[in-house]
């Protein structure tokens, strides 16, 4: 006679038998579990969710809140709906600011733009001397402060104590580059050189992909340096370009740290409180006591800078289609 197992629950049967309904049973709960959500990596991630919450998400949609409303010096806070988004696109303070800005980008942008390909084109041909210390050297600025930076180069700019000032009487010349009327340029220049280097990295970062190979054959085909970088290099250089536009118009755009430490520095006033729109929010909130309309300045900035960056970004993926 044959021993047999006894398993509680089971008719008695031998081991034999028993050991298919084991295993069916074992991938019945496999597939069970295949369907059940895994949380293992939002484990991992709610620290960031919950700051990201917090600093970011919670902000923006109390500003949002805030702008429907008016404080009054009789009857307290009072909800006026979209009055202050009506005031603020008849606000003429707040459409010259944005101008400002705008001119700003148009012009600065390119340059830099413009300066760090060259830069990461330079790196990349191979033909530089010292590209360890020029690639250090240009990077940089981007690591001091805007603050620091703005504050340098404002005692460079100064017509009386700074190195403009030692030039004008080594030269007998009268050159004030604080002047209202290339102030604009004085600060795209501090902006030009912070960024450009930041810039060139992303630009050597992409070219670095290409294999070299690529450069082999078109030597061996009998084409020239030129026409390596413009049948080659530029075409590889689209993606980022568009990456490094859209970072920079959300920069410029946000344009503050520079003006408002050179406020003090520019003699009469040629730094008004509006002089970009990110001042004049910030002037609005913390001296004019209006911070539900500088909440509506702000998200309509946003508002703003989103669709520019968005219709840059429609346009870069249009190109690469083709």
């Amino acid at each position: 006679m044959s021993e047999q197992t006894v398993v509680p629950g089971l008719r008695p049967q031998s081991a034999t038998g028993l050991l298919p309904e084991l295993a069916a049973s074992h991938t019945s709960e496999a597939r069970v579990n295949k369907h059940k959500a895994d949380w293992r990596g939002w484990k991992f991630m709610w620290p960031f969710a919950v700051v990201f919450v917090f600093v970011f998400i919670v902000p923006i949609v109390y500003a949002i809140y805030i702008s429907f409303f008016k404080k009054q010096m009789v009857g307290g806070t009072k909800f006026v709906g979209v009055e202050n988004y009506t005031r603020l696109f008849v606000d003429q303070q707040f459409w010259s600011s944005v101008g400002r800005v705008a001119l700003f980008t148009v012009v600065q942008v390119p340059i830099m733009l413009f300066l760090a390909a060259a830069m990461a084109l330079a790196l990349d041909s191979m033909k530089l001397h010292g590209t360890k210390f020029f690639r250090i050297s240009t990077f940089l600025p981007y690591a001091v402060p805007a603050v620091v930076s703005t504050m340098i180069w404002g005692f460079v700019y100064g017509a009386k104590y700074g190195l403009v000032g030692s030039l004008n009487d080594f030269l007998g010349t009268d050159i004030d580059v604080l002047k209202p009327s290339v102030l604009l340029a004085s600060i795209g220049n501090i902006n030009t050189w912070e960024f450009t280097g930041y810039n060139m990295l992303i630009f050597y970062s992409s070219l670095s992909t290409i294999p070299h190979s690529l450069y082999e054959a078109a030597s061996i085909d009998g084409a020239s340096e030129w026409q390596i970088v413009k049948s080659i290099k530029l075409p590889e250089l689209k993606g980022s370009l568009a990456i490094t536009v859209i970072f920079s118009i959300i920069g410029s755009f946000q344009l503050f740290n520079e003006p408002s430490i050179l406020q003090n520095m520019v003699p009469g006033n040629a730094i008004t409180t509006y002089y970009t729109p990110n001042m004049y929010a910030y002037n609005l909130s913390f001296t004019g006591n209006q911070s539900n309309y500088a909440a509506a300045l702000a998200i309509t900035m946003a508002v703003i800078t989103m669709g520019i960056a968005y219709a840059v970004q429609l346009n870069s993926m249009k190109e690469q289609m083709k």
